[in-house]
């Protein structure tokens, strides 16, 4: 185990590391996640293994601290993602992202273009106000203080399945529930715009069980490789792992 500070009050961010060569290769959970139990399968894959890969817990999840100073924005995270990069000397890393992960790494791929060089982005969020039904959406609509100390967030782990319960429960409350508000409000330009303007290689990843991708054309004309998932939702890396190790594998012929 690893750990960086971040924020402004000592508080750490911490990620496990399998050794390799390469660029690292560094894997970023989803809200309510954490890296290693998403991913680690994942970088064992027969064609994955021998790349320095790191598993990052974002703060308020698994092993990182869980400041109540900290706004827990995308921006922010975003900020505290390029401290784990800047101490472990991995400029140049390419990204695997999951969801709200996706959406981190397309804001520190914006805003540290040195840090990045690719994005493989699974179900990232890419556009604000996302449905009723979403996770996050659920966890934004309880007001802070009732989400915390109310119930809300005792209902939200009853409420979303064994799955997702296992690592939620992990996660601090007011960092899970200012998070999910980050998520929901979004950044501007929108995260989907951001992913849009950047030229490194990205990789987009889409369960073929989650329905339609919005404007899939608009991010193809853009340079994103699209690609959909068979027989996976969400969660991908559960869903189909052999095929979402596949993606992160195949290396881009050039930056679009």
């Amino acid at each position: 185990m690893r750990q960086a500070e971040f924020g402004t009050e000592g508080d750490h961010i911490r990620w496990t590391e399998a050794a390799g060569s390469g660029p690292a290769r560094v894997y970023v959970h989803g809200l309510g996640s954490a890296s290693s139990v998403y991913n680690a399968h994942i970088a064992a894959d027969a064609t994955l293994t021998g790349r320095r890969s790191l598993f990052v817990d974002l703060p308020g999840h698994g092993i990182s601290d869980r400041p109540t100073a900290f706004g827990y924005t995308l921006e922010e995270h975003a900020e505290a993602l390029a401290s784990v990069l800047d101490a472990d000397g991995a400029a140049g890393a390419e990204l695997v992202a999951h969801s709200m992960g996706g959406s981190v790494a397309i804001v520190l791929a914006t805003r540290r273009p040195d840090l990045v060089s690719r994005l493989v982005l699974a179900e990232a969020n890419l556009d604000p106000n996302p449905s009723p039904t979403a996770g996050s959406s659920g966890i934004a609509a309880y007001a802070e203080k009732e989400f915390v100390r109310g119930g809300g967030f005792t209902e939200t782990l009853e409420r979303v399945g064994p799955t997702w319960r296992a690592t939620m429960r992990w996660a601090d409350p007011t960092a899970l529930h200012r998070s999910a508000v980050g998520l929901v409000r979004g950044t501007d330009p929108t995260m989907r715009r951001q992913l849009m303007d950047l030229t490194i290689p990205r990789t987009y990843l889409m369960g073929e069980l989650s329905g339609e991708l919005r404007d899939r054309a608009g991010l193809v004309a853009s340079g994103v490789a699209v690609l959909t998932v068979a027989g996976a939702g969400h969660n991908i890396m559960f869903d189909n792992p052999a095929a979402f190790a596949a993606a992160i594998a195949k290396q881009p012929a050039s930056a679009s």
